[in-house]
């Protein structure tokens, strides 16, 4: 039953993330909005690593720049720029296409991963939904709202291959990996920040902004990975990866009940599909392993 509870925690903090960041960027450039959360984030996870004494042992801090670069900064960024011309419902379901690209991107960082038949298959589906979504932006030609979309998109591919990096070259304990990856990313941000501030369209942001940006970074950035690690370690990573369906589904949802956005048919199809199709790659994965496993002990 925690295990559950966890899980749909997970789900509501990552999904949720949506609502904050369309309120921050209502107020708050987005790379300020990137920093802020990529520093308040940093901290909770370092106050964390103090009380559950990890140290950082064996993977260089270049490293963690270089990650830091792909599975922080650029996508922080990208879905906040994204956010302030597109819906969180739009911005959740785009986000879902995250099992995709690590599906097409695995053989070049994991050495024996190979993309199977089942995974194609799931990417074509997935991708017919990123149509789908895209569809009513696409009809209207060149537009903001389709700049916005493909920036998140853009920013969820960066996630996704900085996700098999972190597999690959980080080797520290997986909250201290969290905590230098975010620290890297917040240094990375605050160094860019004045070359991409408009100082003199800046304004003093409202109490709701901040807020936003303190419960994305300490709640929907920090609690949520310490969150992720337990479940994975309670549960292990195929159930912990069933978060795959609730971030999107809550993003949509929570967006209909906080922002008063209207779901639209295109967003339900894609967000089926979507749903679907990461459904059918984790099938295959678990019927690979459970085939590996009797191999194994044959």
């Amino acid at each position: 039953m925690r295990s559950y509870l966890l899980l749909l925690a997970i789900g509501l903090l990552w999904g949720s993330q949506f609502i904050f960041m369309h309120q921050a960027v209502a107020e708050l450039p987005p790379i300020l909005v990137a920093a802020g959360r990529a520093l308040c984030g940093s901290l909770t996870l370092g106050l964390l690593c103090l009380f559950m004494r990890l140290k950082s042992e064996h993977t260089p801090w270049r490293t963690y720049m270089l990650i830091a670069l792909l599975d922080a900064t650029i996508p922080f960024i990208m879905v906040a720029w994204g956010q302030q011309y597109v819906d969180s419902a739009i911005a959740a379901v785009v986000m879902g296409c995250i099992p995709f690209v690590t599906i097409l991107m695995a053989p070049l960082f994991i050495s024996g991963e190979k993309i199977t038949k089942s995974g194609l298959l799931s990417v074509v589906i997935g991708f017919v939904g990123v149509l789908v979504l895209f569809w009513p932006e696409l009809a209207g030609g060149m537009n903001a709202g389709l700049l916005g979309a493909m920036a998140i998109l853009f920013g969820a591919s960066c996630f996704a291959i900085g996700l098999l990096m972190i597999k690959r070259f980080a080797k520290d304990h997986p909250v201290v990996v969290a905590r230098n990856i975010l620290i890297s990313s917040a240094i990375q941000l605050l160094i860019a920040a004045p070359f991409l501030i408009d100082f003199d369209r800046l304004t003093l942001p409202g109490q709701r902004a901040i807020g936003a940006v303190v419960m994305l970074g300490i709640f929907c950035t920090g609690l949520v990975y310490f969150l992720y690690m337990a479940l994975i370690q309670k549960a292990g990573p195929t159930f912990a990866s069933f978060s795959n369906y609730l971030v999107p589904l809550f993003g949509v949802v929570l967006g209909a009940l906080f922002l008063g956005e209207q779901i639209h048919s295109t967003t339900g199809v894609a967000l089926a599909l979507i749903l679907g199709s990461v459904a059918m790659n984790q099938w295959a994965q678990q019927r690979r392993s459970r085939q590996e496993n009797l191999c194994q002990a044959s």
